[in-house]
């Protein structure tokens, strides 16, 4: 049987190896299904900065969480190698050399038949993982959960930042656009046309308030089936929920989703072709309490759970 991660019956949550839910580290990504990867920056943000720290926080919360996922059935580490990969050596003074960095790690990682988890880190990253993912897999569906379409041609005349990166992806071929699904939208523009031109190409855009008091689980049905058998990716944003549920976060929006619908949202995609997810833009500065980087531990838990080849008891 795979690894498990340690139980908190043997070694106190407390304590213990310092990666996700306590499970194996490992030097490279031979041998596993899955690979649990950090990104640790924040040099890519454009207001509160702080989601350097997020992957060690998102780790150290993690312990909280136990092997089978008891409400929908999934037990991924019965099936899945899963294992720690660390963390990018991010260039912290210098955000091109960073996107190079990222695209170079993930690039050896997916030599490998491995599914990667990215654990940012801000949105930035998503950019050069997608870039490494298209090289392994071809043009990729997207499943894109965030309160901002991240689509501007540019920050302060720079073009690789988190809020441009899928204007990027769509650029440069790595996402089907009639295939990228944007969830959660909401909070205030430069101008009218800041979520419509991405449209315009073909992406597919639910704003939060058209969300409000329902359950996402029939949204997630016409996803898949809108995306059928496509490899695809997932990028979870945690500023795509309300502050009162995520309030460590750099650009907080209110009126977002809550947890329940996160979680249906992401059970409701089990059976899709996923090759790769990330929770991007943790910053515990803002939430001393934890809570933030424990509702993102238990967010990566139920995309690891909806992935290929895992067993449902």
């Amino acid at each position: 049987m795979p690894a498990q991660p340690i139980s908190g019956n043997d070694l106190a949550r407390f304590s213990g190896p310092q990666t996700f839910m306590r499970l194996p580290a490992a030097e490279t990504a031979k041998g596993i299904d899955v690979g649990f990867i950090g990104i640790p920056m924040d040099i890519g943000t454009s207001w509160r900065s702080g989601t350097r720290f997020g992957p060690k926080q998102v780790r150290a919360e993690s312990a909280m969480i136990r092997p089978y996922n008891i409400q929908s059935g999934a037990a991924p580490f019965d099936a899945l190698h899963c294992a720690d990969l660390g963390d990018v050596s991010v260039n912290t003074f210098n955000l091109a050399d960073t996107i190079r960095l990222i695209t170079e790690t993930y690039d050896t990682h997916l030599a490998h038949d491995i599914v990667p988890m990215g654990i940012g880190g801000d949105h930035t990253m998503t950019l050069p993982i997608l870039r490494s993912i298209a090289r392994k897999h071809g043009p990729v569906a997207l499943v894109h959960v965030d309160a901002h379409a991240d689509v501007n041609d540019e920050m302060f005349g720079e073009r690789e930042t988190h809020g441009t990166v899928f204007r990027r992806a769509y650029e440069e071929g790595l996402i089907t656009a009639d295939k990228v699904f944007q969830i959660g939208l909401r909070g205030t523009g430069y101008t009218a046309d800041d979520f419509t031109e991405a449209a315009s190409w073909g992406f597919n855009q639910w704003l939060a308030p058209d969300l409000w008091h329902k359950s996402l689980a029939p949204l997630a049905a016409e996803i898949k089936e809108k995306i059928g058998d496509q490899k695809t990716y997932i990028t979870y944003d945690i500023d795509s929920l309300d502050p009162s549920f995520a309030p460590g976060t750099g650009t907080p929006e209110i009126g977002g989703l809550t947890t329940m619908q996160a979680m249906e949202l992401i059970r409701g995609l089990r059976g899709l072709n996923i090759v790769g997810c990330d929770l991007v833009e943790v910053s515990p500065p803002y939430d001393p309490s934890g809570n933030t980087a424990l509702v993102g531990a238990n967010i990566m838990f139920e995309m690891l759970s909806i992935l290929p080849g895992v067993p449902y008891r």
